[in-house]
């Protein structure tokens, strides 16, 4: 699987209006079927592009270079059972194109590699069923990924229960993917003796993530939510085609020794977070978020984002998000030509390394649930995104996505 850096340029989703709900008691004798009703088709679509010159495959130097064009479907249909459960079908097909330079040099030799461009695949399945008598909802999900070095499964299950009148709301969600990877090795490195990591070899890795949620309506302007996951990770987690270069030759450099990245097997993540959004009267809305990262690789992170949302009409709003991202360096990470032979564990990635990072945007949603847009009744909302990245080590991306929903 090709290392992309892909920012966080989708904006976040507003909390709903909580109102009252009148509960409704039904008698399941009177039970009629239903058919499956649409509820809503997203489509989005997206072109990002980066560029940089930290390059992990070529040890830490050398061109970050990388497109993706990247198009999901998603289809929700529900449906009522014989207990008077709604029921929610999801289905979602995700489809990404993207040609990295960087990967190109795992052998340079070679003009363009199986590796320079590539596609990945990722379809999902989701079910929910909500007791709107007990006020709970339970949900379950089963997901794939494939690409030229890597398949992946992934399930999940859910619960969330929320109070009377929907102003509290607690949810849990457990998911677990088991992936493999085959292992490609830097081409000056394929014949060196490695009993564990030979090329071509397929090797597991499995992840395990526990999140909770919960949300609070604390009264008519100001809504809060408070976010705790723990996550695990087993296998084979290095990127094996990542070149890492010694300090066993300090006069001349290019007799230094090279090896394939190699990191611990194992790894344990905790971010907590908090979401807040505060509406200031009927035209402007500010969303706030903050989160802490804590993993046992010694990577401790900030994150900061801002995003005021400007109401420009009764159909029609401008939003400008801005993030700030900080983080410390693992514990494995040294530049070009800065590891010792003895240690176990090393990487030049600098996703791995100390830096800090901006993200500002610009997005602008039109929204018509009652004629539709361009005269389609089915168009309910158009939204257009536009992020730009940066790191202080150089790297840099803009993304453009296009999110339209029909229902």
């Amino acid at each position: 699987m090709k290392k992309r850096i892909i920012t966080a340029a989708f904006l976040a989703f507003i909390f709903g209006n909580k109102a009252n709900a009148q509960e409704t008691k039904t008698d399941s004798s009177a039970y009629k079927k239903t058919k499956l009703k649409i509820e809503e088709v997203n489509f989005i679509s997206s072109y990002y592009t980066q560029d940089g010159n930290n390059s992990a495959v070529t040890g830490g130097v050398g061109t970050e270079k990388l497109t993706d064009v990247a198009t999901t479907l998603d289809i929700k249909v529900s449906r009522r059972d014989k207990k008077n459960r709604k029921q929610l079908y999801g289905f979602e097909l995700g489809v990404d194109s993207y040609t990295s330079a960087s990967s190109d040099k795992i052998d340079p030799n070679t003009v363009t590699s199986a590796s320079y461009q590539d596609v990945r695949v990722y379809p999902s399945l989701n079910f929910s069923s909500e007791n709107e008598e007990k006020r709970q909802i339970f949900s379950s999900g089963v997901s794939a990924s494939a690409e030229y070095d890597y398949f992946s499964l992934g399930a999940n299950l859910g619960y969330t229960k929320y109070s009377k009148n929907k102003n509290t709301e607690f949810n849990v969600k457990g998911m677990a993917f088991f992936d493999t990877w085959k292992v490609i090795l830097p081409i000056e490195l394929r014949n060196n003796p490695d009993p564990n990591y030979k090329q071509g070899d397929m090797k597991p890795r499995t992840s395990y993530n526990l999140g909770f949620t919960l949300s609070q309506v604390m009264n008519r302007n100001f809504q809060m939510a408070f976010l705790l996951d723990l996550g695990y990770q087993e296998g084979l987690l290095a990127t094996k085609f990542n070149r890492v270069y010694f300090n066993d030759s300090p006069l001349n450099s290019a007799l230094a020794t090279v090896k394939s990245e190699n990191l611990p097997d194992t790894r344990f993540k905790i971010p907590i977070g908090m979401r807040a959004n505060y509406f200031l009267g009927d035209h402007l809305i500010l969303r706030a978020f903050y989160r802490y990262y804590w993993d046992n690789w010694n990577i401790n992170s900030h994150t900061i984002s801002l995003e005021p949302t400007i109401k420009l009409s009764a159909f029609s709003s401008l939003s400008i998000p801005y993030r700030y991202y900080v983080q410390t360096k693992a514990d494995y990470f040294q530049p070009i030509f800065q590891h010792n032979l003895a240690d176990e564990y090393f990487t030049s990635d600098y996703d791995l390394s100390a830096f800090s990072s901006n993200m500002i945007g610009l997005g602008y949603k039109i929204v018509d649930h009652n004629k539709g847009l361009f005269n389609v009744k089915r168009i309910n909302s158009l939204e257009l995104r536009y992020g730009y990245y940066n790191r202080n080590n150089g790297l840099s991306s803009h993304i453009v996505t296009l999110a339209m929903k029909f229902k």
